[in-house]
């Protein structure tokens, strides 16, 4: 594909490659996630996407019920199933402070992050990184994923490692899944 061909409309990553759906992943779904900015599987705000999209890469605010006694940290990812790529691209991967209930407009800013996140690699770089979905694509789901894990996420042999890694690897690394939750929302670009 050149720079300047649109991707096919029909090619997308497709929902089974979602973190959500990786063995190592799964747990019982009683964390409730939600964000005062957009509905459950409805529309998000233009602020919250992409600068090449004419928003602002402001993540959105997010809540969730409290975590399950004994775990060490949450693992927040955030991926777009209908992608044109083989597998979903990955918009922000962060590790959270258990005692952490829910993050302010903008918490995942690599370059201002909250208290109690550490931003890890995403499919672009570092941070959250808002939808920009392909113009004519059609509308592009965003599946925020919380994981309540039992132990804490290690790669690699040093905590530097960790951050380093790429966003699959730190997946791939995550277990002891003590509860979950999923929160979408839908974004397009029209020409």
């Amino acid at each position: 594909m050149t720079a300047h061909s649109a991707p096919p409309k029909n090619r997308r990553a497709g929902q089974a490659g979602l973190a959500w759906h990786a063995p190592n992943l799964a747990g019982v779904e009683t964390l409730t996630l939600s964000s005062p900015d957009f509905e459950h599987e409805g529309t998000i705000p233009t602020v919250h996407a992409s600068t090449r999209a004419g928003g602002e890469d402001l993540s959105p605010a997010l809540t969730w019920s409290p975590a399950p006694a004994g775990t060490a940290q949450l693992l927040l990812v955030v991926e777009d199933p209908d992608a044109p790529t083989p597998m979903p691209f990955v918009h922000c991967v962060a590790l959270l402070d258990a005692s952490v209930t829910g993050l302010a407009h903008g918490a995942l800013d690599a370059e201002n992050p909250t208290g109690g996140v550490r931003i890890l690699r995403s499919g672009l770089g570092r941070g959250y990184f808002g939808p920009a979905p392909p113009k004519s694509h059609g509308p592009h789901r965003y599946v925020f994923q919380l994981f309540a894990l039992a132990t804490q996420v290690t790669v690699g042999r040093s905590d530097d490692a960790l951050d380093s890694a790429k966003p699959r690897e730190v997946l791939a690394a995550a277990d002891d899944v003590l509860a979950r939750g999923r929160f979408d929302g839908l974004y397009a670009r029209e020409q």
